[in-house]
């Protein structure tokens, strides 16, 4: 899978951007040409635009691999590209009162828009509610918002970087990820979230910070950080809970 996002649209941590980019052997890419190399590898891929602010583009595993299901959903202007597997999907599905038929990434679109329209819980509680393995990225056009989320049993590898425009570039392909964002790349932490206002945070300790730790590779440059929690700093407040709270506020300090 493969997800772009236009530089401001969404803020990744600042020491994902590596000083070592500019000296790298390997030329950045912009997101078009990101896309050609996806595309050219992918068998039955897509792709689909959001003017220049973003794009998202799908390939589903295919069956001669041992891969982890993927799948893509769109509704009313949500798009979800999920893989791995929820093992309580169909406990899940009876609680937001949905079709038992549905699949991952329905429920996910799904519990997406409650935590965005009326917010009854802490998004980092519906995120610990999912068992399994699993990671997703979910674009809300009309809002023009990113949510993305990896699951803690780092099962499945989800890396992020930033592409020579400026974009923020999302990806499980490692290789896609190298060759298009220079040495500013990281992998994404397991078991946190990111969104566009909110940031990076932990969803299995959301009372600690994030924290960045400098990433070397074997050529000796310094590399986007890889990120993890602080056990020893705390946010300042509990994400706030009930429905007048906006869902992208929760986890934010006092």
């Amino acid at each position: 899978m493969l997800a772009i996002f236009k530089k401001g649209l969404v803020n990744p941590p600042q020491e994902l951007n590596s000083p070592a980019s500019p000296q790298a052997s390997i030329s950045p890419k912009n997101p078009e040409e990101i896309l050609k190399g996806f595309l050219s590898d992918a068998c039955n891929g897509f792709s689909i635009g959001f003017g220049d602010k973003a794009l998202l583009a799908y390939a589903p595993p295919q069956p001669s691999f041992k891969e982890h299901q993927r799948l893509f959903c769109g509704v009313n202007d949500m798009y979800c590209i999920f893989w791995g597997s929820l093992n309580n999907l169909c406990t899940l599905n009876k609680q937001y009162g949905l079709s038992k038929g549905g699949n991952e990434a329905m429920f996910v679109i799904e519990a997406y828009r409650t935590l965005r329209d009326r917010g009854p819980y802490p998004a980092h509680q519906v995120l610990k509610d999912l068992e399994g393995s699993f990671g997703f990225v979910i674009y809300d056009h009309k809002a023009e918002t990113l949510f993305t989320a990896l699951g803690a049993d780092d099962a499945l590898k989800l890396f992020w970087g930033i592409a020579a425009d400026g974009s923020v570039m999302i990806s499980d392909n490692v290789d896609l990820i190298k060759s298009s964002c220079r040495k500013s790349f990281a992998p994404f932490p397991p078991g946190c979230m990111h969104h566009s206002e909110r940031g990076l945070m932990s969803f299995e300790h959301p009372m600690n910070k994030m924290k960045a730790m400098p990433r070397i590779d074997s050529e000796g440059a310094m590399c986007g950080a890889n990120f993890m929690v602080d056990a020893y700093s705390k946010v300042n407040s509990m994400p706030r809970v009930g429905s007048e709270a906006n869902w992208a506020t929760w986890g934010q300090q006092a």
